[in-house]
């Protein structure tokens, strides 16, 4: 019985993610691991749940706006959003710690493409020194920009990507804007936004987030 649900990302496709269920996170991986994906996929965040039929159905139903086909279990948003509608559900967490690669070669790729991805700095995305970011899976976790490229957090000098890397204890590389939000969105949503020149009123910044908050309540009720 399928009774895990899975949000998979590929650095090859940014800015998407893979919403589905299986009874085999690792096998599952593999199988879209085809010659038609330029690189593995990554497993984001995967968790058991009591009834995965309706919790992937509900995330579908939930993120239908931001789905790239009908046919496909594509969606055009930040991983960590698909993630706080499934921590909802969620009864174990069972993300993997490590890459599932076919070979050396596929490794060493996947982690190439992962140090371009973390190329970021805070000016680009309109951070001053000084602002506290807050890790989008323990808000308690706070840490500090410190200059350009680099924040404090415990009293240490660290970068974004090291120490999201730490604090999920995975033994791979991951991109640290994923993880750190500031004023209410990744650093990676902010870079995006940025980057395509879109800039939300504080009303309809509000306003999609009473929508957020709302889709949230209804998957926690079973609606």
């Amino acid at each position: 019985m399928d009774n895990i649900i899975y949000i998979l990302i590929n650095e090859a496709m940014p800015g998407y993610v893979k919403i589905g269920k299986t009874n085999n996170l690792e096998q599952r991986i593999r199988s879209l691991d085809t010659t038609g994906v330029p690189l593995p996929f990554e497993c984001f965040y995967a968790c058991k749940v009591k009834d995965a039929v309706f919790v992937e159905r509900q995330l579908l139903d939930a993120f239908l706006d931001h789905r790239v086909r009908s046919s496909r279990e594509f969606f055009e948003i930040s991983p960590e959003r698909a993630v706080a509608a499934l921590k909802l559900a969620e009864i174990e967490n069972v993300t993997p710690k490590k890459d599932f690669v076919e070979s050396k070669e596929d490794q060493q790729a996947l982690n190439q493409a992962r140090t371009k991805r973390a190329i970021f700095n805070f000016n680009m995305v309109d951070i001053p020194v000084g602002a506290e970011l807050i890790f989008s899976r323990d808000e308690n976790i706070r840490a500090k920009v410190i200059d350009n490229r680099s924040i404090e957090l415990n009293g240490e000098t660290t970068s974004l990507s090291s120490s999201a890397q730490k604090i999920l204890g995975y033994d791979y590389g991951v991109a640290g804007t994923d993880y750190w939000m500031y004023d209410g969105e990744t650093l990676d949503e902010r870079r995006r936004r940025f980057e395509g020149g879109i800039e939300y009123s504080d009303k309809e910044i509000e306003a999609a987030g009473d929508q957020w908050l709302s889709m949230q309540s209804d998957i926690k009720r079973g609606k």
